[in-house]
């Protein structure tokens, strides 16, 4: 094993207003509907993102057995979450889509349309792949990208979260941070034009420049789940973007971070600050482990060249069947073992929710 591994995306943060409200949306529209942990407790170690101050929060993150990354879903409990002041355009600073799994883009956007009116008709990327655009119940826009690889049938048309895209201000930074920190070592086009004929969202018929990376097959536990992932960079090159969580907090609504699986969190740590990206956020400094209930690891924060939160997660024990206290311990195994299906079938059968 090589001195760090980083084995795909977990998970997208997203913030929002009511949290039950959200997910059952996600249930409902995507099939998001495993829940690998729920916590309502005080946020105590996000303080460079809070103001400097404990918050209370309910969150939870959940997947999708189709196969992808996973929702964390996040709202305030003790304070009015904060949104937008803005209406988000092509190529602000920040996270302003999530990418999402889709075995047949044509067969979900019929399904999809006739029961949501906020989707885009069909598109192609500029690297050849169909996608639409849905906006979900807050605004917060979905890129539907077609990738047929299914981790786990579930007899659904979607799967887990493939990406994001990312407003940034300096492409060649960004491009060179994304490559040497977090893998996306391979360009799979970049293009300068407008960035849909669709009203996808404000801007979309301006001049942007536009790379979508993709990474090397990854390696680790739960990679065969997480599958491929792309980060789509787009600069606006016909105005000056607004940052999207500019005078907001951590948690606010909107897209809040991009978290990646990680093992050998000290020497990423290292490689980080070697790389000028050093740790912000630490969960474990002195080498203890994290408890968040139901699992249990060691977190950390680093920002892209825009202020763009990555957060990094290094798993040391995941719930199987959370009523009886099962789970496994992931300090005891080859981190580079893929986790059997098995386990994840029955994480689905034990771990299921269903719309409240």
């Amino acid at each position: 094993m090589n001195s760090f591994m980083i084995s795909g995306i977990q998970q997208i943060g997203v913030g929002t207003t009511d949290f039950r409200k959200s997910w059952n949306w996600y249930i409902e529209m995507f099939g998001i509907d495993v829940r690998i942990l729920e916590d309502d407790t005080v946020a105590e170690r996000m303080l460079p993102y809070t103001g400097g101050k404990p918050w209370k929060r309910h969150a939870c993150i959940a997947i999708s057995l189709q196969g992808g990354g996973g929702f964390e879903i996040w709202q305030y409990s003790n304070r009015k979450p904060t949104p937008c002041s803005f209406d988000i355009a092509v190529g602000d600073l920040g996270i302003f889509a999530a990418k999402l799994n889709c075995r047949d883009v044509e067969a979900f956007y019929n399904e999809l349309s006739l029961k949501w009116d906020r989707c885009t008709e069909i598109e192609t990327l500029p690297d050849g792949t169909p996608c639409f655009y849905v906006k979900d119940l807050y605004g917060n826009l979905f890129q539907i990208v077609e990738n047929k690889r299914v981790f786990i049938e579930q007899h659904r048309l979607t799967g887990g979260m493939a990406g994001a895209v990312i407003g940034v201000s300096d492409m060649d930074s960004s491009i060179k941070f994304y490559n040497e920190v977090l893998g996306y070592s391979i360009v799979k086009s970049d293009t300068t034009g407008p960035f849909s004929k669709h009203d996808v969202m404000p801007e979309a018929d301006k001049l942007c420049r536009r790379v979508i990376l993709a990474a090397p097959k990854r390696r680790g536990a739960f990679a065969e789940l997480f599958g491929d992932s792309t980060i789509e960079l787009v600069q606006a090159l016909e105005r000056i973007p607004r940052k999207i969580y500019e005078g907001r907090y951590w948690g606010d609504p909107g897209f809040i971070q991009v978290c990646f699986d990680v093992v050998g969190m000290d020497n990423m740590k290292r490689f980080c600050a070697s790389k000028g990206h050093p740790f912000t956020v630490d969960s474990c400094p002195n080498g203890e482990i994290f408890d968040m209930g139901d699992a249990s690891g060691r977190f950390a924060y680093i920002e892209d060249p825009d202020g763009t939160l990555i957060e990094l997660v290094e798993t040391c024990k995941v719930p199987i069947v959370k009523k009886l206290g099962i789970g496994i311990d992931m300090t005891k195994r080859n981190a580079e073992k893929p986790l059997p299906k098995i386990l994840f079938r029955l994480m689905g059968l034990v771990m299921k929710e269903k719309i409240k």
